[in-house]
């Protein structure tokens, strides 16, 4: 199988501001890659034809202000392994608490302290090494929930990326966990890495968007690491969805939209107790219900 990348330069200065634009628009098949030693950045895109890659452009590059002129599209055929491989470059092993998250390529290499737990990952073209600020939010309280009250109750994913929130709450000893996503890919590459950590019989993963993957659904942490409009459109289901002294994990959110999500769920949820963190330029937003 081969496809297509897409490949514009851009102006280091602006890839900070890119690469929030494809997060908020939902580009997920777009990335910005940094040579800093060389102070180059581009723009990258891997799509399944020429045609898929220019309409994506089409709609992209008008939301790029300050864009110059000389930025144009490349585009170039690649095959299986070459696309495989590409983003290797941009994950790397890290840490929170007793937990880690390790690339399975360095798994021969990889020395795991005594008493840790880690998860070894292949993402693929799904979203979620963990080396993003709004994974890492999320993890970060996963693993304080898990010292404070216990591995204990039912954990869901909600739009589960490459399924590291849902699998890392296996890792912490939670026993019914699940994970959703409307991005078939993504479910695939979650059930690859619950293989490669023979986890594939403690985690379940689905095809499902918000409503049909929460309906029925009361858990007691529930994880959303979508983005800030797709939250606060969805609030009223997310809220329903959390089991009575249940958490509410929300990730995805620019700091400068973090007021915004708060006001929108405190309007459904005006008795829960509200906390926020901040990490780079984003937040997450904890609701624990009563």
């Amino acid at each position: 199988m081969s496809l297509i990348e897409a490949k514009v330069e851009v102006p280091p200065a602006l890839a900070d501001a890119i690469n929030d634009i494809l997060l908020e628009e939902s580009f997920e098949l777009w990335s910005i890659v940094e040579d800093i030693l060389a102070k180059r950045a581009w723009l990258v895109g891997i799509f399944e034809t020429e045609a898929q890659a220019q309409e994506s452009w089409a709609v992209l590059q008008p939301l790029i202000q300050e864009l110059p002129a000389t930025a144009t599209l490349e585009l170039k055929t690649l095959a299986e392994a070459e696309w495989r491989d590409s983003y290797k470059a941009h994950f790397h092993a890290w840490q929170f608490g007793r937990l880690h998250w390790v690339p399975i390529w360095e798994k021969e290499t990889f020395q795991l302290p005594a008493g840790d737990a880690v998860l070894w990952l292949d993402p693929g073209l799904a979203f979620g090494t963990g080396n993003h600020e709004t994974t890492r939010l999320c993890v970060e309280r996963l693993v304080e929930i898990a010292m404070r009250t216990g591995a204990k109750g039912h954990v869901v994913d909600a739009g589960c990326g490459s399924g590291i929130l849902a699998l890392s709450a296996a890792k912490l000893g939670f026993s019914n966990v699940r994970g959703f996503d409307n991005d078939p890919e993504a479910v695939r590459v979650s059930e690859e890495n619950a293989a490669l950590n023979g986890l594939e019989k403690s985690v379940r993963f689905s095809v499902d968007d918000l409503v049909s993957g929460l309906a029925g659904v009361e858990a007691n942490v529930l994880m959303a690491n979508i983005l800030a409009n797709v939250l606060i459109e969805f609030r009223r289901v997310l809220v329903a969805s959390v089991a009575p002294q249940g958490t509410l994990i929300l990730s995805g959110i620019l700091s400068a939209e973090r007021e915004q999500v708060i006001t929108a769920f405190r309007e459904v949820a005006p008795d829960w107790k509200f906390t926020s963190q901040t990490l780079g330029e984003w937040s997450d937003v904890v609701l624990t219900r009563p």
